[in-house]
């Protein structure tokens, strides 16, 4: 075991793991932030999105000695206080979910695609979300809901 600091959703933590442990589970087990899901393992369906330095990554795949000096956002670090953040709230208007366990992963996508083109086309967005995968097939509405929280 090996003592790593982080810095995640701002703050600053310090957490004690194997080098070779998956991000998803220092963020799930270590430090209970659970809206980061495990889907494959394998770094395929998006479903454990976070951001590192602001560009979106697959947590499931990134051992945590591989993320020294890096800034980690979370789903739950989106929302200031009680306001959501723009992604989210579109999401809810267009009432993206349908049983909602991609979904912290597809808002993670999202925010990271329109951070980088605050104007996407629907080209843009379905190769930005390409990578995550939606078993309920809300792809529709995800697009709906970047589409407006890009206006």
């Amino acid at each position: 075991m090996t003592s790593y600091t982080l810095t995640i959703n701002r703050q600053k933590i310090k957490v004690e793991a194997a080098a070779d442990t998956p991000l998803l589970w220092v963020l799930r087990d270590e430090l209970n932030l659970t809206g980061t899901k495990f889907g494959c393992g394998k770094a395929l369906c998006g479903a454990c999105t976070v951001h590192m330095n602001g560009s979106p990554i697959r947590s499931c795949a990134m051992p945590i000695s591989a993320i020294r000096n890096a800034e980690i956002t979370t789903i739950e670090g989106l929302a200031s206080g009680n306001t959501l953040h723009k992604v989210q709230q579109a999401w809810l208007e267009e009432d993206v979910p349908q049983c909602g366990y991609c979904q912290s992963g597809q808002i993670m996508s999202a925010v990271a695609l329109l951070e980088q083109n605050p104007k996407p086309t629907d080209t843009d967005i379905d190769a930005a979300m390409s990578g995550n995968i939606c078993r309920c097939g809300t792809y529709t509405r995800i697009r709906k809901a970047i589409r407006r929280a890009a206006d």
